[in-house]
Protein backbone atom coordinates (compact mmCIF):
# COMPACT_ATOMS: atom_id res chain seq x y z
CA UNK A 1 0.00 0.00 0.00
CA UNK A 2 1.71 3.30 -0.94
CA UNK A 3 2.13 5.44 2.10
CA UNK A 4 3.82 8.88 0.59
CA UNK A 5 1.25 10.02 -1.48
CA UNK A 6 3.38 13.49 -2.83
CA UNK A 7 6.70 14.49 -3.34
CA UNK A 8 8.16 18.06 -3.69
CA UNK A 9 11.57 18.15 -5.48
CA UNK A 10 13.53 21.11 -6.54
CA UNK A 11 9.82 23.05 -8.13
CA UNK A 12 7.92 20.01 -8.77
CA UNK A 13 5.52 18.50 -6.92
CA UNK A 14 5.40 14.63 -8.01
CA UNK A 15 2.82 12.12 -7.16
CA UNK A 16 4.23 8.65 -5.56
CA UNK A 17 3.80 5.59 -7.81
CA UNK A 18 4.38 2.87 -4.91
CA UNK A 19 5.40 2.27 -1.38
CA UNK A 20 8.68 3.29 0.21
CA UNK A 21 10.36 2.05 3.51
CA UNK A 22 11.21 5.68 4.49
CA UNK A 23 11.92 5.16 8.28
CA UNK A 24 9.34 5.22 10.52
CA UNK A 25 8.42 8.90 11.17
CA UNK A 26 8.43 9.92 7.58
CA UNK A 27 7.09 6.81 5.97
CA UNK A 28 3.97 8.27 8.42
CA UNK A 29 3.93 11.64 6.01
CA UNK A 30 1.65 12.22 3.21
CA UNK A 31 4.10 14.41 1.88
CA UNK A 32 8.18 14.27 1.56
CA UNK A 33 9.70 17.52 1.21
CA UNK A 34 13.61 16.42 -1.17
CA UNK A 35 16.46 18.44 -2.02
CA UNK A 36 17.03 17.91 -5.20
CA UNK A 37 20.78 18.01 -4.66
CA UNK A 38 21.53 16.21 -1.44
CA UNK A 39 18.50 14.26 -1.56
CA UNK A 40 18.10 14.14 1.93
CA UNK A 41 14.50 14.29 3.21
CA UNK A 42 12.16 16.21 5.25
CA UNK A 43 8.87 16.20 7.19
CA UNK A 44 8.15 19.64 6.77
CA UNK A 45 8.26 22.31 4.70
CA UNK A 46 9.64 24.79 6.87
CA UNK A 47 12.77 22.37 7.84
CA UNK A 48 13.11 22.18 3.50
CA UNK A 49 13.29 25.87 2.96
CA UNK A 50 15.47 26.50 5.40
CA UNK A 51 18.09 23.52 3.81
CA UNK A 52 17.56 24.86 0.63
CA UNK A 53 18.80 28.71 1.34
CA UNK A 54 22.27 27.04 3.67
CA UNK A 55 22.69 23.88 1.50
CA UNK A 56 25.90 24.76 -0.45
CA UNK A 57 25.78 21.37 -2.50
CA UNK A 58 24.85 22.07 -5.99
CA UNK A 59 25.82 18.60 -7.67
CA UNK A 60 25.67 14.75 -7.06
CA UNK A 61 28.71 12.98 -5.06
CA UNK A 62 30.67 11.87 -7.66
CA UNK A 63 32.57 11.77 -10.78
CA UNK A 64 31.59 14.00 -13.40
CA UNK A 65 31.73 12.06 -16.10
CA UNK A 66 29.64 13.13 -19.07
CA UNK A 67 29.29 16.82 -19.92
CA UNK A 68 26.72 17.84 -22.85
CA UNK A 69 24.85 20.69 -24.38
CA UNK A 70 20.93 20.14 -23.91
CA UNK A 71 19.10 18.21 -26.48
CA UNK A 72 15.89 21.09 -27.72
CA UNK A 73 13.10 19.96 -25.61
CA UNK A 74 9.60 18.85 -27.44
CA UNK A 75 6.44 21.10 -28.07
CA UNK A 76 4.43 18.99 -25.58
CA UNK A 77 7.33 19.38 -22.83
CA UNK A 78 7.71 23.77 -23.31
CA UNK A 79 3.92 23.95 -23.32
CA UNK A 80 3.75 21.82 -20.23
CA UNK A 81 5.76 23.85 -18.28
CA UNK A 82 8.96 22.42 -18.29
CA UNK A 83 12.42 24.60 -18.83
CA UNK A 84 14.76 24.04 -21.59
CA UNK A 85 18.10 23.55 -19.95
CA UNK A 86 21.43 24.74 -21.30
CA UNK A 87 23.20 21.38 -20.49
CA UNK A 88 23.07 17.69 -19.68
CA UNK A 89 25.54 16.21 -16.99
CA UNK A 90 26.01 12.91 -15.42
CA UNK A 91 27.76 11.79 -12.59
CA UNK A 92 29.19 8.39 -11.74
CA UNK A 93 28.44 7.83 -7.90
CA UNK A 94 30.38 5.72 -5.50
CA UNK A 95 27.66 3.47 -3.53
CA UNK A 96 30.67 3.03 -0.64
CA UNK A 97 31.78 6.59 -1.00
CA UNK A 98 28.56 8.31 -0.45
CA UNK A 99 26.57 5.99 1.08
CA UNK A 100 23.70 8.20 2.80
CA UNK A 101 23.17 9.70 -1.03
CA UNK A 102 22.93 6.83 -2.48
CA UNK A 103 20.64 5.35 0.18
CA UNK A 104 18.29 8.60 0.06
CA UNK A 105 18.32 8.11 -3.79
CA UNK A 106 16.94 4.38 -3.30
CA UNK A 107 14.08 5.29 -1.15
CA UNK A 108 13.27 8.31 -3.47
CA UNK A 109 13.45 6.08 -6.16
CA UNK A 110 11.10 3.43 -4.68
CA UNK A 111 8.33 5.43 -5.11
CA UNK A 112 8.12 5.08 -8.68
CA UNK A 113 9.49 1.67 -8.69
CA UNK A 114 7.11 -1.25 -8.29
CA UNK A 115 9.84 -4.09 -7.97
CA UNK A 116 12.87 -2.44 -6.67
CA UNK A 117 14.50 -4.48 -3.06
CA UNK A 118 18.00 -2.41 -2.88
CA UNK A 119 18.18 0.53 -0.30
CA UNK A 120 20.60 0.20 2.38
CA UNK A 121 23.22 -2.13 1.24
CA UNK A 122 24.61 0.28 -1.62
CA UNK A 123 28.49 -0.51 -1.19
CA UNK A 124 28.11 -3.12 -3.94
CA UNK A 125 27.17 -0.81 -6.80
CA UNK A 126 28.15 2.66 -8.74
CA UNK A 127 25.01 5.08 -9.54
CA UNK A 128 25.22 7.12 -12.56
CA UNK A 129 22.85 10.05 -12.03
CA UNK A 130 21.92 12.32 -15.21
CA UNK A 131 21.00 16.10 -14.24
CA UNK A 132 19.94 19.04 -16.25
CA UNK A 133 21.77 22.33 -16.18
CA UNK A 134 20.20 25.38 -16.28
CA UNK A 135 21.79 28.72 -16.05
CA UNK A 136 21.78 28.97 -12.55
CA UNK A 137 24.71 26.55 -12.43
CA UNK A 138 23.11 23.58 -10.34
CA UNK A 139 22.85 20.35 -11.37
CA UNK A 140 18.88 18.96 -11.04
CA UNK A 141 18.64 15.48 -10.70
CA UNK A 142 16.05 13.77 -13.40
CA UNK A 143 16.90 10.14 -13.97
CA UNK A 144 20.11 7.49 -12.64
CA UNK A 145 20.50 4.17 -13.14
CA UNK A 146 22.98 1.57 -10.86
CA UNK A 147 25.13 -1.21 -11.76
CA UNK A 148 26.63 -3.71 -9.97
CA UNK A 149 31.13 -2.95 -9.61
CA UNK A 150 31.08 -7.31 -9.89
CA UNK A 151 28.37 -8.68 -11.32
CA UNK A 152 28.39 -12.36 -12.73
CA UNK A 153 25.65 -12.36 -15.08
CA UNK A 154 27.50 -9.17 -16.74
CA UNK A 155 24.32 -7.23 -15.91
CA UNK A 156 24.82 -3.69 -17.00
CA UNK A 157 22.38 -1.92 -15.74
CA UNK A 158 20.60 -3.14 -12.31
CA UNK A 159 18.25 -0.92 -11.93
CA UNK A 160 17.14 2.57 -14.19
CA UNK A 161 14.44 5.10 -13.74
CA UNK A 162 13.48 8.55 -15.22
CA UNK A 163 11.74 10.89 -12.83
CA UNK A 164 7.79 11.66 -13.69
CA UNK A 165 8.51 14.62 -14.37
CA UNK A 166 11.27 14.14 -17.06
CA UNK A 167 9.70 11.29 -19.02
CA UNK A 168 9.21 11.74 -22.50
CA UNK A 169 12.17 14.05 -22.96
CA UNK A 170 14.17 10.89 -24.05
CA UNK A 171 16.67 10.21 -20.97
CA UNK A 172 15.63 6.38 -20.95
CA UNK A 173 17.50 5.57 -24.26
CA UNK A 174 20.05 8.20 -23.21
CA UNK A 175 21.01 6.27 -20.20
CA UNK A 176 20.67 3.00 -21.74
CA UNK A 177 22.86 4.35 -24.24
CA UNK A 178 25.74 5.65 -21.82
CA UNK A 179 25.32 1.71 -19.89
CA UNK A 180 26.12 -0.09 -23.51
CA UNK A 181 28.83 2.71 -24.29
CA UNK A 182 30.40 2.14 -20.69
CA UNK A 183 30.01 -1.79 -21.44
CA UNK A 184 31.93 -1.41 -24.80
CA UNK A 185 35.07 1.01 -23.09
CA UNK A 186 34.80 -2.19 -20.74
CA UNK A 187 35.68 -4.63 -23.73
CA UNK A 188 32.55 -6.42 -22.01
CA UNK A 189 29.10 -7.50 -23.55
CA UNK A 190 25.89 -6.15 -20.85
CA UNK A 191 22.72 -7.02 -20.62
CA UNK A 192 20.04 -5.08 -17.76
CA UNK A 193 18.88 -7.39 -14.65
CA UNK A 194 15.82 -10.06 -15.37
CA UNK A 195 13.55 -9.75 -15.18
CA UNK A 196 12.59 -6.59 -16.77
CA UNK A 197 9.41 -4.56 -16.27
CA UNK A 198 6.87 -4.27 -19.21
CA UNK A 199 7.94 -0.75 -19.80
CA UNK A 200 11.34 -1.53 -19.32
CA UNK A 201 10.93 -4.60 -22.03
CA UNK A 202 9.85 -2.29 -24.73
CA UNK A 203 12.36 0.65 -23.66
CA UNK A 204 15.34 -2.18 -24.41
CA UNK A 205 13.96 -3.90 -27.18
CA UNK A 206 13.30 -0.46 -28.50
CA UNK A 207 16.83 0.63 -28.07
CA UNK A 208 18.21 -2.92 -28.92
CA UNK A 209 16.07 -2.51 -32.56
CA UNK A 210 17.91 1.14 -33.51
CA UNK A 211 21.46 0.28 -32.43
CA UNK A 212 21.30 -3.58 -34.48
CA UNK A 213 19.29 -1.92 -37.53
CA UNK A 214 21.89 0.41 -37.87
CA UNK A 215 24.98 -1.65 -37.21
CA UNK A 216 23.68 -4.17 -39.73
CA UNK A 217 22.67 -1.47 -42.58
CA UNK A 218 26.86 0.06 -42.07
CA UNK A 219 27.84 -3.58 -42.64
CA UNK A 220 25.23 -3.95 -45.39
CA UNK A 221 24.20 -7.13 -43.34
CA UNK A 222 27.15 -9.08 -43.96
CA UNK A 223 27.47 -9.71 -40.23
CA UNK A 224 27.38 -12.64 -37.59
CA UNK A 225 25.61 -12.37 -34.61
CA UNK A 226 28.82 -12.60 -32.34
CA UNK A 227 30.19 -9.75 -34.69
CA UNK A 228 26.83 -7.82 -33.90
CA UNK A 229 27.71 -8.49 -29.93
CA UNK A 230 31.50 -7.61 -29.72
CA UNK A 231 30.28 -4.26 -31.92
CA UNK A 232 27.54 -3.21 -29.81
CA UNK A 233 28.16 -4.55 -26.49
CA UNK A 234 24.43 -6.57 -26.76
CA UNK A 235 24.62 -10.42 -25.49
CA UNK A 236 24.24 -12.35 -28.04
CA UNK A 237 20.61 -14.13 -26.38
CA UNK A 238 19.50 -10.30 -26.36
CA UNK A 239 20.47 -9.67 -30.10
CA UNK A 240 18.97 -13.20 -31.24
CA UNK A 241 15.42 -12.44 -29.19
CA UNK A 242 15.37 -8.69 -30.91
CA UNK A 243 15.91 -9.75 -34.54
CA UNK A 244 13.52 -12.98 -33.68
CA UNK A 245 10.94 -10.65 -33.47
CA UNK A 246 11.87 -8.64 -36.70
CA UNK A 247 11.98 -11.80 -38.52
CA UNK A 248 15.75 -11.07 -39.63
CA UNK A 249 17.73 -14.29 -37.99
CA UNK A 250 17.40 -18.07 -39.48
CA UNK A 251 17.78 -21.09 -37.66
CA UNK A 252 19.99 -23.17 -39.94
CA UNK A 253 22.03 -26.38 -39.65
CA UNK A 254 21.81 -25.83 -35.53
CA UNK A 255 22.39 -21.99 -35.35
CA UNK A 256 21.30 -18.99 -35.83
CA UNK A 257 22.22 -17.33 -38.99
CA UNK A 258 21.28 -13.68 -39.71
CA UNK A 259 18.90 -12.91 -42.64
CA UNK A 260 18.65 -9.81 -44.09
CA UNK A 261 18.89 -7.74 -47.22
CA UNK A 262 19.81 -3.85 -47.41
CA UNK A 263 16.32 -3.31 -48.55
CA UNK A 264 14.68 -5.04 -45.56
CA UNK A 265 17.06 -3.50 -43.24
CA UNK A 266 16.05 0.24 -44.74
CA UNK A 267 11.99 -0.70 -44.40
CA UNK A 268 12.65 -1.74 -40.68
CA UNK A 269 14.46 1.38 -39.79
CA UNK A 270 11.67 3.34 -41.35
CA UNK A 271 9.49 1.69 -39.29
CA UNK A 272 11.91 2.17 -36.23
CA UNK A 273 12.65 5.92 -37.70
CA UNK A 274 11.42 7.57 -34.47
CA UNK A 275 14.73 9.29 -33.15
CA UNK A 276 15.79 9.16 -29.68
CA UNK A 277 18.71 10.37 -27.47
CA UNK A 278 22.22 9.18 -27.65
CA UNK A 279 24.96 9.34 -25.24
CA UNK A 280 27.84 11.58 -27.72
CA UNK A 281 30.90 9.13 -27.45
CA UNK A 282 33.08 12.27 -27.03
CA UNK A 283 31.57 14.04 -24.79
CA UNK A 284 31.81 10.85 -22.26
CA UNK A 285 34.89 10.90 -20.11
CA UNK A 286 35.35 7.52 -18.63
CA UNK A 287 38.25 4.98 -19.00
CA UNK A 288 37.87 1.49 -17.52
CA UNK A 289 39.81 1.24 -14.10
CA UNK A 290 42.75 -1.08 -14.34
CA UNK A 291 41.89 -5.13 -13.88
CA UNK A 292 42.40 -6.16 -10.74
CA UNK A 293 45.89 -8.84 -10.37
CA UNK A 294 45.92 -11.08 -7.37
CA UNK A 295 49.52 -10.81 -6.08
Amino acid sequence: VKNIQVVRIGRFEVDAWYYSPFPDDFAKQTKLYICEYTLKYMKRRKTYEQHVQTERIRSPPGKLIYRSKAPTLSADCLAAGLEQPAELTIFEVNGSLAKVYCQCLCLFAKLFLDHKTLYYDVDPFLFYVLCEVFDDGGHHIVGYFSKEKVSIENNNIACILVLPQHQRKGYGKLLIDLAYQISIREGKVGSPEKPLSDLGQLSFRSYWTQVLLHALRAHRGNMSIKELSVMTAITTEDIIATLQSLNLIKYWKGQHVISVSPKIVDEHLRANSRASLRCDPSSLKWTAPPPVTDK
